[in-house]
């Protein structure tokens, strides 16, 4: 008998954000459902939600927000470029991230000039600013 594919036209949200490579363990990826981290549609949802072919979803990872359109369903995990044809991210989620790239680029670390532990002057002078 041939195994016949099966045709998925519904996955749970925190199995595809698994599978398209969001998150590196289902556990994750329901911690962020759970979190308000992931809406489908402008909605706040369970991790039970199912997710459907041209579903928006929007995802925020730290500083990242991403705004995706769902092309694909899977339940299982892939490689990376099988995982990409899941999902196509909108153009101006693109541009909001290339600028947030640019700016941290950009950014001064406030600590790039320090170097080993603070000196017995430093450590007084940081009690002094603390101290007000």
């Amino acid at each position: 008998m041939i195994d016949m594919p099966t045709v998925l036209n519904a996955v749970r949200i925190d199995k595809w954000l698994w599978a398209a490579r969001f998150f590196k363990t289902r556990s994750l990826a329901t911690d962020a459902v759970d979190g308000g981290r992931v809406q489908i549609n402008g909605l706040r949802i369970k991790p039970a939600k199912e997710v459907k072919v041209g579903d928006r979803v929007e995802l925020s990872i730290g500083d990242i927000h991403w705004e995706l359109l769902v092309e694909g369903l899977s339940e299982k995990r892939g490689p990376a470029p099988e995982a990409r044809k899941l999902y196509a991210e909108t153009e101006a989620s693109q541009a909001r991230r290339q600028k947030a790239q640019e700016e941290r680029h950009l950014r001064v670390e406030p600590a790039s000039d320090l170097h080993g532990r603070p000196t017995k002057r430093d450590r007084r002078n940081i009690d002094r600013w603390r101290q007000g």
